[in-house]
């Protein structure tokens, strides 16, 4: 039994399962009100007992370079985490490999051009950088947050910037809303030889036009995500419901939710990513620190380990850490994990 001291703003509990090896496949570090979440924060709750044996750093649009081509500037990201995760292999001390692949930035809609910032990453960090995130995020509705124009992925010139990442052996890791899950399938179908890492399972909406319609939502994600099965390039990073995007209540409680009322929340949407996809198409992340808002770290994986006490062995190995080693390329882990 671990002995670590449960999160005071959670429902108490301890790691279930606690040897189980975990790749997180997608955390962020930055400096950010309400709290900065920065490598000792994360060392915190890596350390809440769960065996993390690696994780995978995605960009969030800090530390970027202050001068230079504005192209370029992005890469100052991936500078940033591979000074973090050099640091972290240089300390017997720290058993996770932290960061150890990058997800960094490119404006994808720079065409061809765009070969030259991806190369410029590539040289930032030659042993982890392994791909990108444009974010294409984008409703009608104003009580979303919006970050490119509609149809994006369709864009010809988004699409020719998308066709050096496969040039470059590199992956994409897509974060859209659910209504947008359509395009992403005619974009994988159209790169097929193109990894696609499809972000917090294609963010389900639940406020805006989507609040207290969470039946039909349901509908329509589920809809998108099995048109996305049929794409063998396409992943699914099963979280990120938590976020306050998805119109529950988990962020206003003072005590957070328990890993089984969690569970209970999240179990048909992950079901059915799996049942689609299959476990070695699926992987689940924590999403931290944007979760913090409604769980703790032990918690959330708590909860992951709960959904699948009934699957079999090799397919919570895949889920948990085989899946995301594997689309990220991690050769290895400290404890001998591959």
């Amino acid at each position: 039994m671990p002995t670590e001291t449960p999160d005071p703003g959670a429902a108490a509990e301890f790691a279930i399962d606690p040897e189980l090896p975990i790749c997180d496949p997608h955390h962020h570090l930055w400096e950010r009100p309400p709290k900065d979440y920065l490598l000792g924060e994360l060392l915190q709750d890596l350390g809440s007992g769960h065996n993390v044996v690696s994780t995978v750093a995605v960009e969030c649009r800090y530390s970027y370079r202050q001068g230079g081509p504005e192209e370029l500037r992005p890469v100052g990201e991936t500078e940033f985490l591979d000074q973090v995760a050099s640091r972290v292999d240089a300390d017997p001390a720290i058993e996770t490999r932290v960061a150890a692949a990058i997800v960094g930035h490119a404006d994808l809609t720079l065409g061809d051009k765009v070969t030259a910032v991806l190369e410029a990453h590539g040289a930032a960090s030659p042993d982890r950088f392994r791909g990108v995130r444009h974010s294409t995020i984008w409703d009608a509705s104003s009580a979303l947050r919006t970050d490119a124009p509609a149809g994006l992925l369709a864009d010809s010139q988004f699409r020719r910037g998308f066709g050096c990442l496969g040039k470059l052996n590199l992956s994409f890791d897509a974060w859209l809303y659910h209504p947008q899950l359509p395009e992403l399938a005619d974009l994988a179908r159209a790169f097929p030889d193109v990894t696609i890492i499809l972000n917090h399972i294609g963010a389900p909406l639940g406020v805006g036009p989507y609040a207290g319609k969470r039946d039909e939502v349901f509908q329509v994600w589920s809809r998108g995500i099995g048109a996305l099965a049929s794409c063998p390039n396409v992943f699914v990073k099963l979280g990120g419901v938590g976020s306050l995007r998805s119109g529950y209540d988990w962020h206003e409680r003072v005590v957070k939710p328990s890993s089984a009322e969690l569970a209970a929340a999240l179990k048909p949407y992950f079901e059915w990513c799996i049942e689609k996809l299959g476990a070695d198409r699926c992987m689940f992340e924590s999403n931290f620190p944007v979760e913090k808002l409604s769980t703790s770290y032990v918690n959330l994986w708590n909860s992951f380990k709960r959904i699948t006490e009934k699957y079999s062995a090799g397919e919570r190995a895949a889920l948990f850490h085989n899946t995301a080693a594997r689309v990220y390329r991690l050769e290895s882990a400290r404890n001998g994990i591959t």
